[in-house]
């Protein structure tokens, strides 16, 4: 038999696993609230230290009165509790996280705080302050901090919440009803979404930890300062586009720095850049994953016609002096386009460049674009997904394939075999369902008073969650604070929409799938 101790430690263990999933977010986002109390007391802020420890301490005792008030209760967990802790998490958890923001921020109004703490969670990076300087270098921290967490979260609930329920761009390649658990398949017991949560999370943490630190270390050789190579790497893992110093144009890293960050951007196009343990790997790795060839032929394909356009105009007013100036233009173009597909945000420094290289502006619809169709599935990036722009491609293809040869039979090769019968027909509804979204949006910021192309550049920018569009997507950056309260109530609202998806919103809206 087992010691008396081990037993009553295994008995601890099971009840603290057995808790709500939005109870053990609010803990560890309580918890992570020492960070920036640290950083605070560090460099003498002990102001906004004492905020974040004040919270952090309360939070944690709030969690442990309801945890102790949980124990011993059998978990109650329908179908879809783990979407809806998930989606709890991203409308609630905002209101804990900003009170140490607008107690160590006294100058601005909860509804601020609120709104740029939705913004990092759901990696969306809308800066509510675009003036980096009113903010302190810990309250930038924790914005940033907020983000790779909210990046962590989505990285692990889109393998044990989404796929298991055919959500997130699962449900292009699954056999099942986005929203429904797929129990045609007998061959192994299923696994409990609590076990399958823990397990992801066990492996996702250490790779997710890793890859920020090694980034930061390679920032930091670069020549960035520690605490500006930190927010830039947590952002960059997580999409979010922070950055404590208003972008990484004002960094002065040059070349060999962005291109370091685009690197690590690429894990961002397809989940197969680390990891085979979803149901769109393939046998062939990246060399034959649809969505990693399809994000590497935008992000060459789009600067190259943009170079091509400017090469044109540069020819023509005679200023094609200088081939450095041109290969710094196509960089320029090239890491922007990356950073945008991948909704991180970031623009290179040779971004401005590109564009009066050639006296050609180029319009930020392009950019628009890039952002509204995303990275990878599973990946931390939003927008309506590679795989799903696959599915109608391949969808599109074969039907003008039938116009020339109706009698024909086509095989649909080891990437298309992916993809179910009515694969293309899911992606093209998600579309439609998006689109209708960004049409309600567009029109509710109207009525609040927003101009119509503002409003469109905030809907997609919200959306996509990629906030840096608000500031170059238009002639002049759009000011967020300016805006009234309902205006970022509906933004709010469009975010979490775009960070979970219409989808998993209308399957919580089903009260049967709630069965079982």
């Amino acid at each position: 038999m087992r010691p008396a101790h081990h037993r009553q430690k295994t008995t601890l263990r099971n009840s603290f696993l057995e808790l709500p999933l939005f109870l053990l977010i609010f803990g560890v986002a309580c918890a992570s609230m020492l960070v920036p109390a640290l950083h605070g007391f560090a460099v003498n802020d002990h102001g906004t230290s004492q905020a974040f420890l004040y919270a952090g301490v309360l939070g944690l005792v709030a969690f442990s009165l309801i945890a102790i008030a949980h124990a011993g209760r059998a978990p109650r967990h329908g179908t879809l509790g783990p979407l809806m802790s998930l989606l709890s998490a991203f409308v609630f958890l905002p209101v804990m996280l900003a009170l140490p923001f607008v107690e160590a921020l006294p100058t601005t109004r909860f509804v601020n705080a609120y709104f740029e703490m939705v913004s990092a969670i759901t990696t969306t990076g809308a800066a509510m302050f675009q003036e980096p300087g009113r903010l302190s270098p810990t309250l930038h921290l924790w914005r940033a901090q907020v983000g790779w967490m909210g990046g962590l979260l989505m990285w692990v609930a889109a393998s044990a919440i989404l796929a298991p329920l055919h959500l997130g761009g699962f449900e292009v390649t699954s056999q099942a009803e986005p929203g429904r658990r797929d129990t045609s398949s007998s061959r192994m017991a299923p696994m409990s979404p609590r076990l399958r949560l823990i397990r992801v999370t066990m492996t996702l943490l250490p790779i997710y930890a890793g890859l920020t630190l090694l980034l930061w270390l390679l920032l930091l050789a670069e020549g960035q300062a520690p605490l500006v190579a930190l927010c830039h790497a947590m952002s960059v893992m997580a999409t979010s586009g922070i950055s404590p110093v208003g972008g990484v144009q004002n960094t002065g890293i040059g070349l060999s720095g962005e291109a370091v960050m685009a690197l690590f951007m690429l894990f961002a196009l397809s989940r197969l850049t680390f990891s085979k343990d979803t149901v769109t790997a393939t046998q062939g790795g990246l060399r034959t994953d649809p969505e990693f060839r399809i994000g590497i032929f935008i992000t060459l394909a789009v600067p190259l016609v943009l170079f091509a356009r400017h090469f044109i105009g540069a020819y023509d007013v005679s200023a094609m002096e200088n081939l450095g100036q041109a290969v710094r233009a196509l960089w320029g173009a090239l890491f922007t386009v990356l950073s945008f597909l991948t909704t991180t945000g970031f623009v290179s420094v040779h971004w401005i460049e590109a564009q009066n290289w050639s006296g050609l502006p180029t319009p930020g619809l392009i950019l628009m674009g890039l952002a509204l169709i995303g990275g990878g599935v599973a990946t931390t990036a939003g927008g309506v997904k590679l795989l799903r722009v696959f599915a109608l491609y391949q969808n599109g293809a074969r039907e003008m394939e039938r116009l020339v040869h109706p009698s024909s039979v086509s095989g649909a090769g080891a990437a298309g075999r992916r993809l179910q019968s009515n694969g293309a027909f899911i992606a093209w509804i998600f579309f439609m369902l998006f689109a209708l979204s960004l049409t309600a949006v567009t029109l509710l910021l109207t009525l609040t008073g927003v101009r119509f192309d503002n409003a469109v550049v905030l809907s997609v920018a919200s959306l996509a969650t990629t906030g840096p569009l608000i500031e170059y997507a238009t002639d002049t950056p759009i000011r967020l604070i300016e805006l009234t309260v309902s205006a970022k109530a509906i933004l709010c609202g469009a975010m979490v929409l775009g960070r979970l998806e219409t989808l998993a919103i209308i399957a919580l809206l089903t009260p049967d799938l709630w069965r079982g």
